[in-house]
C-alpha cells in the first residue's frame, strides 16, 4: 500500500505502549502491508507498528541470513513464551539511526502470536532473528534499545562508509 515515514527518537509515540489487535480490526491488513512496505524500503531486518505511528501490537520481521531466519513474516500480538540464557549483542534501530549499542538479549526464543490471517502461530528463533523479535516486542512496550544498554560505554555513534 504505502511506505510510511519511520519515526525518529525522541518522537513521543515511540514511548507509548501499543494496544492488542482485535480480530475484527477493519484496517489491520492495510497497516500490515504499510509496515512490510516500510521495512522493505529501509535497511533494517524488522520493524514494529509504533515506528510508523500505529500503536498496535504488530511486528514485521525479515531475516534471511543463511541458516538463520524463517524469511519474512508478520506477528500480531506477539508474546515470548520461552527464552534461553542471554548474551551480549550489538543492536541498531531504524528509529535511532545514528547509534548502535551493546546489550543483552536471549539467544533463543519461542514466541506466539497471530499471522496476518489472524491464525495462531508459534515460532522458535535463534540468532539475529531472535534478537530482532525481542527488539520489536520492546517497541510495542515503549522500550528502546538505548534503555537496555548497561553502561554509557555501550553506546556507539554509527560509522557510515
Amino acid at each position: 500500500m504505502a511506505v510510511r515515514k519511520v519515526l525518529i527518537y525522541p518522537a513521543p509515540l515511540l514511548r507509548k505502549i501499543s494496544k492488542d489487535v482485535l480480530p475484527d480490526d477493519p484496517v489491520i491488513l492495510s497497516e500490515i502491508e504499510d509496515l512490510t512496505d516500510t521495512l522493505n524500503a529501509n535497511p533494517g531486518v524488522a520493524i514494529a507498528a509504533p515506528q510508523i505511528g500505529v500503536l498496535k501490537r504488530i511486528i514485521a520481521v525479515n531475516v534471511v541470513e543463511e541458516k538463520q531466519g524463517q524469511g519474512p513474516f508478520t506477528l500480531i500480538n506477539p508474546v515470548i513464551k520461552e527464552a534461553s540464557r542471554k548474551k551480549m549483542v550489538r543492536e541498531g534501530c531504524l528509529s535511532i539511526p545514528e547509534y548502535t549499542g551493546n546489550l543483552r538479549r536471549f539467544k533463543k526464543i519461542t514466541v506466539s502470536g497471530l499471522n496476518k490471517d489472524m491464525e495462531a502461530m508459534t515460532i522458535t528463533s535463534v540468532g539475529l532473528e531472535a534478537i530482532a523479535i525481542q527488539h520489536e516486542i520492546d517497541h510495542l512496550d515503549g522500550i528502546l534499545f538505548i534503555d537496555r544498554i548497561e553502561s554509557a560505554r555501550g553506546l556507539f555513534r554509527r560509522k557510515y562508509q
